[in-house]
Formats: C-alpha cells, sequence, structure tokens
C-alpha cells in the first residue's frame, strides 16, 4: 500500500472528521464549523493520503523558527503500527529545519508511542482548560 504524505493540502472538514471518529482522538469530530477553524487557523498541516482517504494528519501552529506546537497526530486505526505518525513528525522536522522545537500534548495511552520513536518527556506544561 501506497501512503502519500502533503504538506498544507485542501482539506475538507468533514474528512478530518472521519478522521478523528476513525483514529480514536478525542476531538470535537461531530462539531463541523469548529473543525473549519481548527483547519483554517493551523498553519502547518501535513496529510497521509491512501490514494482515495485521508489516513493520517499532524495539525500544528508554527512560527517556523523556534516553536511549533503539534496541536493533532491522529491515524486511522486500521493504519496504525505502520509508521504512519512517526512520518508525519519526520515531515514536519524536515518542513521546519532544526532550529525549531516541537512540542505536543499527549493523552495517556500514546506516552509509550512519543518514547518509542525517540521523542523526550517533558514534566514542566500548565493549563488553563477549555470549557467545552
Amino acid at each position: 500500500m501506497k501512503i502519500s504524505y502533503l504538506i498544507n493540502p485542501d482539506l475538507k472538514p468533514r474528512q478530518v472528521s472521519e478522521l478523528f471518529v476513525n483514529s480514536g482522538i478525542k476531538r470535537p469530530a461531530k462539531d463541523i464549523p469548529r473543525i473549519k477553524r481548527m483547519i483554517k487557523n493551523a498553519n502547518l498541516i501535513i496529510c497521509a493520503n491512501d490514494g482515495k482517504n485521508l489516513v493520517g494528519i499532524l495539525r500544528a501552529v508554527t512560527d517556523f523558527s523556534y516553536c511549533c506546537y503539534v496541536s493533532d497526530l491522529a491515524v486511522d486505526k486500521k493504519y496504525q503500527h505502520l509508521g504512519i505518525g512517526k512520518k508525519l513528525l519526520k515531515a514536519a522536522q524536515k518542513t521546519l529545519g532544526n532550529q525549531v522545537m516541537i512540542l505536543l500534548l499527549s493523552a495517556p495511552e500514546a506516552d509509550s508511542f512519543y518514547s518509542h520513536i525517540g521523542m523526550e518527556n517533558i514534566q514542566n506544561a500548565w493549563k488553563i482548560a477549555r470549557k467545552r
């Protein structure tokens, strides 16, 4: 199976919503207007496509100079364990260059994946939670 990777493709909110559902990531997948804003306001999106379907996404906000926050890294459950998530992160690294730190917040069940691919765990994060 051939997977292609695209940077900042033209995405439809329903495609992303469907991928979120199929990946198991907790996102407001039924709120299509919100998904549309999530796509529009990210300034780096890298997608994995199997020729017909969106099977993976990395969505980020970055200054392309110092830091990049990955807000979504999701792969369809049928395509997990094929290296797609790792390739999405590698594509982000290549796009951003070696002067940019990549940061993401992980769901506890994904911690082992991030350590497995060589990401460093940090403890000094803080948040103000969203209300919905």
